[in-house]
């Protein structure tokens, strides 16, 4: 009986505490709008006006953005498109403290497994080292690489080859 009945309080206190973090932390519901009331007397009028707070703006989370390199090559060079990536996740991850940034580097078939490891690996360091540059904190990016053992198209042909030579970049 005695089992049972702290079951029932660890499942209280655990479900309680993963409904507070996942509401407040997670969804970030917990701010509210907080709303004051001045009242002002000059002359027999009274004048209330209302105050809010304006509401914070809950960031998105961005979908995933894949980096496409040449042939055996791993530098990376800004876009566009990766400068608005960088400002969403980077807006998102300010916001959300447990998520993180990772960033997992591909290449072809070609070359050797441990060579194309290597090679993934650094293509993913060079997005990491552009985001630390922009002023993204560097705990919250994890890097790997899956070498060629992930391929995304047909590694028989050219165009298949150069979709597979890439970094994927991903909230987790």
């Amino acid at each position: 009986m005695r089992i049972l009945i702290i079951g029932i309080f660890s499942f209280i206190a655990w479900s309680t505490l993963s409904t507070y973090v996942y509401v407040c932390n997670v969804k970030g519901l917990c701010d509210e709008p907080v709303t004051a009331i001045i009242s002002e007397v000059n002359n027999d009028t009274i004048v209330n006006e209302t105050i809010q707070e304006p509401l914070k703006q809950q960031a998105v989370v961005p979908k995933d953005l894949t980096i496409y390199f040449e042939f055996d090559n791993s530098e990376f060079s800004s876009s566009r498109i990766a400068e608005k990536y960088f400002e969403e996740s980077n807006a998102y991850l300010n916001q959300n403290i447990q998520a993180s940034l990772e960033i997992t580097g591909h290449t072809d078939a070609i070359g050797t497994n441990i060579y194309n490891d290597a090679l993934g690996y650094r293509r993913a360091q060079s997005i990491q080292r552009y985001f630390k540059t922009k002023g993204m904190i560097g705990d919250k990016i994890t890097i790997l690489s899956k070498g060629e053992s992930e391929s995304a198209d047909n590694n028989n042909t050219k165009d298949g080859r150069a979709n597979n030579r890439r970094a994927v970049i991903t909230i987790k």
